[in-house]
């Protein structure tokens, strides 16, 4: 069985008005210098190869490279039945004019083969959609996202054979790509009826580039053109997945670069501290383990094209933009699709090889954020369960004990109006506000601006929850960091005795009391000892 599309049989139009009319009267640029046939081009009534319908041209006797792809069920062979007929004009190998029933070549205004552009696929088919191949149900079970033979219904049809003398839908399509309705016969993908991209009525504002290069101008939504804003199945810039462009990150930016959606993220990319998704070529594949163990980081580890829908959600649960994607959950096991948020982050931030150091030497030294933010720790920043400490004074409404976090209400680009996400930053680690960390910082709104945002800064320096909160911070001009892990400490390295209230101390600026001790006892509500010694000052113990 081989892979064609037959048409739709639609009247009132002839080949004479297409551009597969390549005789002198033919409307389009690749045509004959003087032959007034139409037909022979393609056909011939007497002395034709015997192949149907009564072919008129040789076979290009080529063999081509095909498309490959690890996500790839079926079995492309090469090109047989109609394809190669195609093939016979559309490969560049064989002159336009040499037909069987002429003697001499016939003579064309634009050279002797078809000239290069998207017409001539090459005998390089490996960015053109696969043809020749059997499509049966066992491939439509395998792929999972294919429907059966069975539910295939005209135009499309998977017989051997059509009818390229109409071109109703333009490029001679058997029906129109609109809205993914061409591509949707056969293909099912999961949650795309429901996404954002499959119903978008954003259009494009006419800054340059155009997103939409290779599809019918009068397609102008994202919705209209669908697979196509993404993908191009003949002479994609990209052989992955059939994409437009090879660099991955490039399918995306042609929307998201303010042009057709309203924020702008690829500006975010250009930004000192941000995940950096031109740094990676073809080395995100879409069957790669949820648990990245070739560093990279591209748009769709994090977010699913066929899935992203403009939807809110309330912490920890993915939001909309974030559907559909693979995770690593708070056990540490594969989830496909995540469920909350952080199980997305947790697929290079938990363990993967290469994963960004901690930044900051501490007592306690932990790389890994799933057993920073791990249940049962003594304490953690409440992303993957509420927090342990119930008296939080400093807290702003709404924020409450029982509240949960996302990564992102610290890790975003900075920047009220800019794009959710932690896409990029002016602030080191992606943070969304400033957060100072060099020791003898002036202390002040804007130098502290990320932990003011939930803790409120009246309560820290009035020491409500800690008598020497000012003259640390104030006084002394030591940074939160040096005290507090912002992420958490580890129940297997640490305990709710000196680990408590995020405190896991920065070695470079505290040392060892008198004592040769470092440590933070908690002494019960808002009481503690330090041993310690820390901007010349010993502290073996001193109580607070």
């Amino acid at each position: 069985m081989v892979f064609v599309w037959l048409p739709l049989m639609v009247s009132a139009q002839s080949i004479v008005n297409t551009k597969h009319n390549l005789s002198v009267s033919g409307p389009g640029t690749v045509k004959a210098v003087s032959e007034a046939e139409i037909c022979l081009f393609c056909h011939t009534p007497h002395n034709s190869r015997p192949v149907a319908p009564l072919w008129n041209r040789n076979d290009p006797g080529a063999t081509y490279t095909l498309y490959t792809s690890s996500m790839l069920q079926a079995l492309p062979g090469q090109p047989d039945g109609t394809s190669i007929l195609c093939l016979s004009c559309h490969d560049g190998t064989v002159a336009l004019g040499s037909v069987l029933s002429r003697p001499a070549t016939i003579g064309m205004t634009t050279g002797t083969f078809m000239p290069a552009g998207v017409s001539n696929l090459t005998t390089n088919l490996r960015n053109d959609h696969p043809v020749s191949f059997t499509y049966d149900a066992a491939l439509a079970t395998a792929d999972g996202q294919l429907k059966p033979p069975g539910g295939i219904t005209p135009p499309v049809s998977l017989a051997n054979g059509n009818d390229p003398h109409k071109n109703i839908y333009s490029d001679f399509l058997v029906a129109t790509s609109q809205n993914s309705n061409l591509c949707n016969s056969c293909h099912q993908r999961t949650y795309w009826t429901s996404s954002t991209h499959s119903s978008s009525t954003r259009t494009w504002n006419g800054v340059a580039p155009d997103p939409w290069p290779y599809t019918d101008p009068a397609m102008t939504t994202v919705a209209q053109n669908a697979c196509e804003s993404c993908h191009n199945p003949h002479n994609s810039g990209g052989n992955l997945m059939l994409l437009k462009y090879q660099a991955e990150e490039s399918n995306c930016n042609d929307c998201h670069n303010g042009n057709v959606a309203s924020k702008n993220v690829t500006a975010q990319f250009a930004k000192t501290y941000r995940h950096n998704v031109t740094g990676y070529t073809n080395v995100h594949v879409a069957n790669e383990p949820a648990a990245v163990t070739t560093m990279h980081v591209e748009c769709v580890d994090c977010h699913n094209p066929h899935a992203a829908l403009n939807q809110t959600a309330v912490a920890p649960n993915v939001n909309g933009f974030l559907t559909g994607v693979k995770g690593v959950n708070q056990s540490g096991a594969a989830v496909n699709p995540a469920v909350y948020s952080y199980e997305i982050c947790y697929r290079c931030h938990a363990g993967s090889p290469g994963a960004p150091a901690a930044v900051t030497p501490r007592v306690i030294v932990q790389n890994n954020v799933r057993l920073e933010f791990a249940p049962g720790n003594p304490s953690y920043h409440s992303v993957a369960a509420a927090g342990v400490n119930t008296n939080v004074p400093s807290l702003i409404a709404p924020w409450t004990t029982s509240s949960r976090l996302y990564c992102t209400d610290c890790h975003a680009s900075d920047g009220a109006s800019s794009p959710a996400g932690p896409h990029g930053s002016i602030y080191p680690h992606i943070l969304k506000r400033q957060y100072s960390t060099a020791d003898n910082t002036t202390e002040s709104a804007a130098a502290y601006a990320l932990c003011y945002g939930c803790h409120n800064r009246t309560s820290i320096l009035n020491n409500s929850s800690f008598g020497e909160h000012n003259l640390h911070i104030v006084g002394e001009r030591t940074p939160c960091n040096t005290c507090h892990d912002p992420h958490g400490i580890s129940s297997t390295q640490g305990n709710s005795t000196n680990n408590s209230n995020l405190i896991n101390f920065w070695t470079t600026i505290v040392t060892n009391s008198s004592g040769g001790i470092r440590r933070f006892d908690d002494q019960g509500l808002y009481r503690g000892r330090c041993y310690l010694t820390c901007h010349g000052e010993n502290h073996n113990p001193l109580s607070y």
